[in-house]
């Protein structure tokens, strides 16, 4: 799981913060720190925190996650 953050359209609301902040952290006034390798075990938070960002500036990248056969047969 990789997180990418567009912080041209991030404004600083928070949320990923207070919805993962192992994950996201505000520095300062508007600065947003994030770990882009977040560990696995905090993927539902992360998932929370990309649903409730207001600006959609965050983005759940899971293209270097293996994929079982049944998913990909899901897919289709």
């Amino acid at each position: 799981m990789r997180v990418v953050v567009d912080l041209n359209r991030c404004q600083g609301y928070a949320q990923c913060a207070f919805l993962a902040p192992d994950v996201f952290e505000i520095h300062g006034e508007e600065a947003l720190l994030y770990k882009p390798r977040p560990d696995e075990a905090w993927r539902d938070d992360v998932v929370r925190a990309v649903t409730a960002c207001p600006v959609q500036a965050i983005l759940l990248d899971r293209s270097d996650e293996a994929v079982t056969a049944g998913e990909a047969s899901d897919a289709r």
